[in-house]
C-alpha cells in the first residue's frame, strides 16, 4: 500500500493519479480542513508524529511513501525521510513548479532575513501573503509598521492571529479579497509572499504587484532535505504515475507510456545537448505540455540521437518503433519530417497539406524545450510499414506514422477499475448535495461546462472518458435527479447512432448516418476528405449549426433518455472553441 502525506493541490492530484489504479492507498492530513476526493483512498486526518507514522507503516505494510506536503513543511519533509530511512521504504517527493527566480524581485532566506530587507528597504507599509503560521514570524515588523496580513477565512485562522496578538481589524481574507483589489484598496508599499510556486498562484500575486508598482519581497523556499532514503522527485501526475509504476509495479494494473510527440522531443533534446555540448547523457529533461518534467532514455547513433517508443499497456502499433532525431545549425528553429514520418494529404488537420505529420502540441513541445536555432528532422526508420497497420492512410496520411501525442503521455486504463471509479465519484457527487451532476469525456469540455454552470462544486462534475451508458446507469442507480451531459463532436455523432461505448476500438464515425444527420438539419455539406467529425463545424453554413446541433442532440437525447427514466436529463454540445448548444431537459 501507498501513504500518501498532502493537504495541498499536489496532494489531491496525487490522490486523482492514484485512483485511477483502483487500489487503496492512505491520505494523510494535518488538519480536517482540504476538501479532497478520495476514491480508493482512505482518509487519516490529524498530525501523524514519527511513532503514529511507523505505526501506520506497519499496520497497514505501507511499501512507497508519497510527500505531497507543503515546500515549507520542513518538519513534516524530515520525518518523513527519517521514517523511510528507518523502514528502509522509497519515497517520491511530489514537489511544486517553479519558475526561475526574477531578479527584480527582493529574495530573502527566511523570515527573520526578511524583516531585515523590509527595513533596509524603507517599508513601512506592508501586505503579507504569506499565510497566519507566519504572523509570528514577521512580528517584529508588524509591531513597528503598518500591515496586512491575507489568511484563509475559518475560524481557527482567525484565532491563531488573535492569539499572536495580530490586530483583527489588519486581517482580510483570499475568500473576500484578491490581491489585485488588496493593493487598490489598502496602497501598501510592498507585498511579502512565499515562492510557493505554479500551484501557489506566485506567479498571479507578482504580476498583480508589478502592475501596481509594488515592490515585491519573496521567501524563498526551503531546500528538500536529503537523507539515505532513495528520494525520487517529481513535479507533476504524469511523473508520479510513472514513478509508483516504477518503485511499485504492482499498484497499476496497466502501466503508461510515453507518446510519439514525447519520444521525438526527448530525442531532438540529446541530439541538440550533442550538438551543443558534446553530451550525450543516458537520459534527458522533457518538459511536458502541462508544464511538469519528466526523464526520457536515449540512445545515440551516427549523427542522430533516438527513443524507443513505450506505449506501456497500451495496445499501440507503434511499440518498440525507434523515433530519431537527426540537428544541424541554422538560422531558426526548424522541425521537419523524415523518413517514415508521414505528411498530410487532405484538409482538417492542425497544418495542411504537404506537412509532415507532426502535430501541433509536439511542434510546441520541442520549441518548448530547444531554445537554439537549428533543424531538427524526426524519423521513424520503421514508420511507412508500420502506418499500414493504423488509420493514417484511410485519414489522408501518407509515408509514414504520425507524430502525436496532447499530454505526452500514454495512460491506459483498466476498464473495471476505471468504470467502479466513475461510479465512486457519481456517489460523492450525489453526497455533494448539489442539485445537478454533470458528466463530461474529459478535462476540456469539463472547463467549458464549469463555465456553463458556475455555481456547482468541483465534486459535481464527473468524467465519462468513453463509458456514457455505464454512468447513466450510476446516475439512474444512485436516484440523482438532473444530469447534464456535455459532449463534443466526435463522440456525438456515434452516441447519437446509438453508441453508448464511445471508444475508437468499439465505434468509428459513420460517415452515412453523418449525411443523413445533415440532410435532417437541411445542410448539403460534401463530406468528401473529411477524416474527423470536428471537421464538420467549418463545413456547415453558420446559419444552419444551430440546426445540425440540435438534431444531434436530439438523436443523443433518444439513446440516452431511457436510461434515466425518472431523472431530467440535459444535453449539450460542444463544438472545438467551447461554445454551448443546448438541449431541452427531458
Amino acid at each position: 500500500m501507498i501513504l500518501v502525506f498532502g493537504g495541498t493541490t499536489e496532494g489531491r492530484m496525487a490522490a486523482q493519479v492514484l485512483d485511477e489504479a483502483g487500489s487503496r492507498y492512505l491520505y494523510s492530513t494535518h488538519g480536517h480542513g482540504q476538501d479532497v476526493e478520495l476514491v480508493h483512498g482512505t482518509r487519516l486526518a490529524g498530525a501523524l508524529q514519527p511513532l503514529d507514522m511507523e505505526a501506520v507503516c506497519r499496520e497497514h505494510d505501507i511499501r512507497l511513501l508519497v510527500d505531497a506536503s507543503h515546500p515549507f513543511a520542513q518538519q513534516l519533509h524530515h520525518n518523513v525521510l527519517q521514517l523511510a530511512r528507518q523502514l528502509q521504504l522509497p519515497v517520491i517527493r511530489y514537489d511544486r513548479i517553479y519558475a526561475e527566480r526574477d531578479p527584480r524581485l527582493v529574495w530573502c532566506h527566511d523570515y527573520a532575513h526578511a524583516v531585515t530587507q523590509l527595513e533596509s528597504h524603507g517599508i513601512t507599509r506592508l501586505l503579507a501573503l504569506t499565510g497566519v503560521n507566519t504572523i509570528a514570524a514577521l512580528r517584529d515588523f508588524w509591531q513597528r509598521h503598518e500591515c496586512w496580513f491575507r489568511i484563509l477565512q475559518r475560524p481557527e485562522s482567525r484565532l491563531k492571529a488573535l492569539k499572536a496578538g495580530f490586530p483583527a481589524e489588519h486581517l482580510v481574507y483570499y475568500e473576500q479579497h484578491d490581491t489585485a483589489e488588496l493593493l487598490t484598496r489598502l496602497q501598501p508599499q510592498a507585498i511579502i509572499t512565499k515562492e510557493s510556486g505554479s500551484s501557489g498562484g506566485f506567479a498571479e500575486k507578482v504580476a498583480a504587484a508589478q502592475s501596481a508598482g509594488v515592490q515585491v519581497f519573496v521567501v524563498e523556499r526551503p531546500n528538500y532535505p536529503t537523507g539515505d532514503a532513495h528520494v525520487e522527485h517529481v513535479d507533476g501526475p504524469h511523473g508520479l504515475r510513472r514513478m509508483v509504476e516504477r518503485l511499485l509495479p504492482e499498484f497499476y494494473p496497466l502501466h503508461s507510456g510515453l507518446t510519439t510527440g514525447t519520444c521525438a522531443t526527448a530525442a531532438a533534446i540529446a541530439a541538440t545537448r550533442r550538438l551543443t555540448t558534446g553530451e550525450t547523457p543516458a537520459t534527458v529533461p522533457v518538459v511536458l505540455p502541462d508544464g511538469e518534467t519528466i526523464w526520457v532514455a536515449v540512445t545515440y547513433g551516427e549523427g542522430y540521437a533516438s527513443v524507443i517508443k513505450d506505449a506501456g499497456d497500451d495496445p499501440d502499433v507503434t511499440d518498440g518503433l525507434e523515433i530519431r532525431a537527426r540537428v544541424e545549425w541554422s538560422d531558426e528553429l526548424e522541425i521537419c519530417g523524415g523518413e517514415g514520418v508521414g505528411r498530410f494529404t487532405l484538409p482538417g488537420f492542425d497544418y495542411p497539406p504537404g506537412e509532415p505529420a507532426i502535430n501541433r502540441t509536439p511542434r510546441a513541445m520541442i520549441r518548448t524545450n530547444i531554445a537554439q536555432p537549428v533543424r531538427i528532422t524526426i524519423s521513424v526508420p520503421q514508420g511507412r510499414d508500420t502506418a499500414r497497420r493504423t488509420f493514417n492512410p484511410r485519414l489522408g496520411i501518407e509515408g509514414g506514422i504520425s507524430i502525436i501525442g496532447e499530454s505526452g503521455i500514454v495512460k491506459p486504463y483498466s476498464e473495471e477499475a476505471f468504470v467502479q471509479s466513475i461510479g465512486k465519484c457519481m456517489q460523492v457527487a450525489q453526497a455533494s448535495g448539489a442539485h445537478r451532476v454533470v458528466i463530461n469525456s474529459g478535462a476540456k469540455s469539463e472547463q467549458y461546462l464549469k463555465a456553463l454552470y458556475p455555481d456547482l462544486p468541483q465534486q459535481a462534475f464527473v468524467q465519462y472518458g468513453n463509458y456514457v451508458g455505464q454512468t447513466l446507469q450510476f446516475a439512474n442507480r444512485l436516484g440523482i435527479g438532473r444530469v447534464t451531459l456535455g459532449v463534443m463532436l466526435g463522440k456525438a455523432v456515434k452516441l447519437a447512432a446509438g453508441n453508448l461505448d464511445t471508444h475508437s476500438r468499439v465505434a468509428t464515425m459513420d460517415r452515412d448516418f453523418v449525411s443523413r444527420l445533415l440532410a435532417e438539419a437541411g445542410c448539403t455539406v460534401d463530406l468528401t476528405g473529411i477524416t474527423l467529425a470536428r471537421e464538420l463545424w467549418d463545413k456547415i453554413p453558420a446559419h444552419r449549426i444551430a440546426a445540425f446541433a440540435r438534431v444531434v442532440i436530439d438523436h443523443c437525447q433518444e439513446h440516452c433518455a431511457p436510461l434515466l427514466p425518472h431523472s431530467t436529463l440535459t444535453i449539450v454540445l460542444l463544438d472545438n472553441d467551447g461554445h454551448v448548444y443546448p438541449g431541452t431537459e427531458a
